[in-house]
């Protein structure tokens, strides 16, 4: 999982929908030739399992008027029902309360490998999300955990863009809720794709994914009666998630700090970069900074959030945000440390990702302590809500 984000105003304000520029968990240098601003959208796609950032597919909208809010079906309504139908459907917790009439019954994406929109129910996207979110040798409730977030901010997305009028659509997106890449496993993986993928686990690994979707495609998180932008990563910076705020600009209630320090238990937890002086002042003056002749004075962290993620750095004449550092760096997260050494800067990181909402790492080991997957997302998401997700007649 790869890239970062970028959020617009607090809840209940208006946030504008682009189309991500950045993979939520590319961990791919980022060559500018201005200081890389922070995006003000949230990034689409995901990336290969385990690897960063999670965030979701698509630019951070606003909700559409006239959501749907928990209340009791009517008409046709129905329950969203895994391959086998209803019959095989465990019983879902009961801080699972009541039920979501979603109007979006099946969602549309851009596939970017092969430029077409394929329409995927919701069942079938939260399992392939699943599959590119999460290594399914994670706990079972864990990829539970993950699936509702996958499925929660897809759908958050595809009521905002067709919420807009048809001009205010972006037309690169060709009527799609957003895009994904399948076939490079961002955003979600086919089966084909997961059986080239997993090899010889195929069977096991997707059997685990398949059980996990089951219970998952049936939640949603909510957060005032309305889906919530679930941002997810890999590993947190080892003491508490991050604030919205502090990537983005603008706060989220339910994106708010959660302990999550047994992060530090999970393997690649830490990591190391080093750069020489020639490398780091040709993507520095690429993006704009004017630098003295002594290396020593590039780089110095001027702000760290309390949860430890770096927000202001002064290098050369230019101030970046942490993130737009690590984009520059390709650094796993904003959680770093700086050393300067003869030839150059050695960073060293702590955590995989943007550090906001779901940790994955976190997930996983709070499973393994016997926490279900709904106690899982209360814990990550702040004053949110589960409820179960019923399909409108009418749809959108």
């Amino acid at each position: 999982m790869k890239g970062d984000l970028a959020l617009l105003g607090a809840v209940g304000a208006a946030m504008v929908a682009v189309p991500a520029a950045v993979l939520l968990w590319s961990g791919q240098p980022l060559l500018a030739q201005a200081p890389p601003a922070l995006p003000v959208s949230l990034p689409s796609s995901q990336t290969a399992p385990g690897e960063g950032d999670g965030l979701n597919q698509g630019a951070f909208s606003t909700p559409a008027p006239g959501s749907p809010s928990s209340s009791e079906p009517e008409g046709d309504s129905r329950p969203v029902e895994g391959d086998e139908g209803p019959q095989t459907q465990e019983a879902l917790p009961d801080t699972v309360k009541g039920v979501w009439r979603s109007p979006v019954t099946t969602l549309r994406i851009l596939d970017q490998g092969s430029g077409e929109v394929v329409e995927l129910s919701l069942a079938d996207y939260t399992r392939y999300a699943i599959a590119a979110e999460m290594p399914a040798s994670y706990h079972l409730e864990a990829l539970k955990a993950q699936g509702v977030a996958a499925l929660t901010y897809a759908l958050q997305e595809a009521i905002a863009q067709r919420s807009l009028p048809e001009e205010a659509r972006d037309p690169k997106l060709k009527g799609a809720d957003f895009a994904a890449d399948p076939g490079d496993r961002r955003g979600y993986m086919t089966e084909a794709t997961a059986r080239e993928f997993y090899g010889e686990q195929f069977d096991y690994s997707w059997n685990r994914i398949t059980q996990a979707a089951r219970a998952a495609c049936r939640c949603v998180a909510l957060y005032d009666g309305e889906p919530i932008a679930a941002a997810y990563h890999a590993i947190s910076a080892g003491d508490t998630t991050e604030r919205a705020e502090n990537i983005w600009n603008g706060p989220l209630p339910y994106l708010v700090e959660a302990e999550s320090n047994w992060d530090i238990l999970a393997p690649g937890y830490k990591s190391t970069l080093s750069v020489t002086d020639g490398e780091l002042k040709e993507l520095l003056t690429a993006a704009g900074a004017t630098l003295l002749p002594d290396p020593a004075t590039w780089l110095s962290i001027q702000e760290r959030s309390p949860a430890g993620y770096v927000t202001q750095v002064q290098a050369g004449s230019i101030t970046l945000h942490g993130n737009q550092l690590r984009n520059l760096l390709g650094l796993r997260s904003s959680a770093f440390e700086l050393e300067r050494t003869h030839t150059g800067y050695t960073f060293y990181v702590r955590g995989y990702g943007h550090g906001a909402g779901l940790s994955q790492a976190g997930a996983d080991y709070l499973a393994r302590q016997g926490e279900t997957f709904d106690e899982i997302l209360l814990h990550y998401y702040s004053g949110i809500t589960l409820a179960e997700v019923v399909l409108s007649g009418e749809g959108m």
